[in-house]
């Protein structure tokens, strides 16, 4: 159909050439574009070159199976990892020796694939598993098998004429309906269980259970865990004297590990202040200090202003200082007491105006002195050597005294944190190792063990196994009574058909039908009833200590379905195009009798071509400095006298010159006369 076009008026005086237009129905062919101009002209050396865009429409669903792919290969690499018997995952490392890791959180920071359709999926799925690990600590791989599942079923329905809209929203409400009866399943978890929960998630590896367990037994329930990389074969446990509290660095400037994002700072002081640090100049001779004596210093102010902060951080990014700054714990009066704590701790003292101390004036005596620190964008870590234990013991004796005269709920609430928080050491669990691709593969199994440890003393345990989900499924036929119509109905029913994939993905990775194990567990009324792929038996989960965290399971529910309807609901795709960098062509060689041709060779232009009106005359040696110029002086004005004449050759030889002889006397006789006009030729 084309576009039909009429003349203009033609007041005004332009020349407007018209086109005709065709519209073909949309595919799912792909469109480009270029980012909108600015209106104002930008000067040429500000001027960027404009990205590309391309549009992928979804009206033959092409899209949708484009990123459905993305999502299938994902969940197919993670789900290798999930259950006892999960394999690991080789990971090419460009600057040092491959990682063969367990964990899947750490395989879906690595995937990156070439259609760029395919991996906006991935970067979709994606976010259900990094959310899940940023909450619980564990659980992306279970996160991801869930989210897959509700995408590949909800496509399936959609693309048989359902509304996409109706189909999420049952999803969402279905959800929050199982995030309901799963609290209602959970129970808290008993002292000899949580080496269970850290043996499961560790890969069914009961050595890193009870390492777990007997460091929670000495630093408590609440305390903290650390895992460094240690330097012998076997792991290690060591308690340590140490606080923890909830305060991450000021400015990412400070960060040491990249990959981490943490600051660590070995044999460090502490500067202690009660009061915002506005001035530089305040800190000036004690950061001077810690420059000349070469020691990193932490700075635990009420605040610091930007212009103060500003020389630290660029200092510390010349090289020239070793120093990070973070925020007291609290505020008002429980901040002066959570400073003098934190002094008590590491043999510092605070600064106080009212005190008579200065931040001018401050000295390294003042200083706290750590072993180690340890700040992350959100929490710091003490570490000391125990060499303040009686202090410490002292405090806690005389906040105990506090907590036996206050009446006050929250006030001996505060007070009781505060004794934990002194009293509460520190567990360093050092994993140890032959290789380092072994040691990379042991610690991040541990970290998921602790996480999943502390996650169930948070919110309890669940059957594990993948039975929880599927002890959740029967639940949804009562779910979908309370929703509003059958498209809703039809996403809860998607729901039930994705609570079995992690369950079939373990018994895949064991080696057996996940369908008959499926149906057999269903099979059981028993909530405890399931399937051990460690063993490749049925029998009581709860028993045998195949436990889940509460936390864990709600979050990959939650995340999951959250990533599930906002896939659903998508029908167009925009992304960059990748525009080759620019290759300079060469050109062939002319051949030999072939003459260049003309339009190739042009003469080489001249400065008055270029630039007419600015070619000058050379200017002379008068105009540049009239009346310098001399005569060039001759040799008598040189050296008078010196000149002599040139000698002949009678003054150089004497008597050597002869007269030129003549022909008579060279031949005489044989000169004859010439003869004379008017006789004969022969003179005759």
């Amino acid at each position: 159909m084309s576009c039909l076009t009429q003349p203009l008026s033609t007041t005004m005086n332009q020349n407007i050439s018209y086109m005709s237009c065709f519209v073909n129905p949309l595919t799912s062919v792909s469109y480009r574009m270029l980012s909108t101009s600015r209106k104002h002209q930008q000067p040429a050396f500000l001027k960027t070159r404009a990205m590309g865009r391309e549009l992928f429409f979804n009206h033959d669903g092409a899209a949708t199976r484009k990123l459905l792919a993305g999502v299938e290969l994902v969940a197919e690499l993670v789900g290798v990892t999930l259950g006892p018997k999960g394999r690991n995952v080789v990971l090419q490392n460009k600057y040092g020796p491959p990682k063969i890791v367990n964990d899947g959180e750490t395989v879906l920071k690595q995937i990156e694939l070439e259609d760029h359709l395919e991996n906006v999926g991935v970067k979709l799925v994606r976010q259900a598993g990094a959310k899940t690990n940023d909450l619980a600590g564990d659980g992306s791989t279970t996160s991801v098998l869930l989210a897959h599942g509700l995408i590949a079923e909800g496509v399936k329905v959609i693309a048989a004429g359902m509304n996409p809209i109706q189909i999420s929203r049952g999803i969402e409400k279905t959800a929050l309906a199982l995030v309901s009866e799963l609290k209602s399943m959970s129970r808290e978890v008993e002292d000899h269980e949580i080496a269970d929960v850290a043996s499961v998630s560790a890969g069914n590896d009961p050595a890193v259970g009870k390492m777990i367990s007997e460091a929670l037994e000495q630093v408590g329930k609440r305390g903290v865990i650390t895992i460094e990389r240690g330097n012998s074969v076997n792991n290690t446990l060591q308690i340590v004297e140490g606080m923890k509290f909830d305060r991450g660095y000021l400015s990412p400037y400070f960060v040491t590990d990249r990959r981490r994002m943490i600051v660590q700072l070995q044999n460090c002081k502490l500067l202690l202040v009660d009061k915002i640090i506005k001035n530089p100049k305040e800190m000036l001779k004690i950061l001077d200090n810690a420059v000349r004596e070469e020691y990193p210093i932490l700075i635990v102010a009420e605040g610091i202003e930007q212009e103060a902060l500003a020389p630290v951080i660029r200092n510390k990014l010349k090289g020239v200082l070793k120093a990070a700054a973070i925020k007291a714990p609290a505020f008002g009066e429980r901040k002066s007491h959570c400073l003098d704590d934190i002094a008590i701790l590491t043999g510092g003292t605070v600064i106080r105006d009212e005190m008579g101390l200065t931040l001018e004036k401050a000295r390294k005596e003042l200083l706290g002195t750590t072993t180690k620190v340890v700040i992350t964008k959100d929490s710091t870590l003490i570490v000391t050597d125990g060499s303040t234990q009686a202090a410490v013991k002292k405090r806690v004796s005389q906040i105990e005294n506090l907590v036996k005269n206050t009446k006050e709920k929250f006030q001996k609430k505060i007070l009781n944190e505060r004794i934990a928080r002194l009293s509460g050491g520190i567990a360093i669990i050092q994993v140890g190792a032959q290789t380092q691709i072994e040691q990379k593969d042991k610690q991040l199994r541990i970290e998921d063990a602790v996480n999943a440890t502390k996650a169930a003393i948070d919110e309890g345990v669940v059957v594990g196994g993948g039975c929880c989900l599927l002890r959740l499924s029967l639940r949804v036929d009562e779910i979908m009574n309370t929703l509003d119509n059958e498209e809703q109905k039809i996403g809860a029913e998607i729901f039930k058909r994705a609570l079995s994939y992690p369950a079939r993905q373990i018994a895949k990775n064991a080696g057996v039908n996940g369908n008959v194990v499926i149906e057999k567990v269903l099979s059981v009324d028993d909530a405890k009833y399931g399937y051990n792929a460690a063993k490749d038996q049925y029998e009581d989960l709860m028993a045998a200590g195949i436990l889940d965290p509460t936390k864990v399971v709600r979050c990959c529910i939650e995340n999951a379905a959250s990533v599930a309807k906002t896939f659903l609901m998508s029908d167009a795709v925009v992304i960059y195009i990748d525009e080759p960098a620019p290759r300079r062509r060469r050109r062939p060689m002319p051949a030999l009798d072939e003459p260049a041709p003309s339009s190739r060779r042009r003469p080489m232009p001249s400065l008055g071509d270029l630039a007419p009106s600015r070619r000058r005359p050379m200017p002379s040696l008068d105009d540049l400095a009239p009346g310098m110029r001399r005569p060039m002086p001759s040799l008598d004005d040189l050296a008078p006298g010196m000149r002599r004449p040139m000698p002949s050759l009678d003054d150089l030889a004497p008597g050597m010159r002869r007269p030129m002889p003549s022909l008579d006397d060279l031949a005489p006789g044989r000169r004859r006369p010439m003869p004379t006009p008017g006789m004969g030729p022969l003179g005759l």
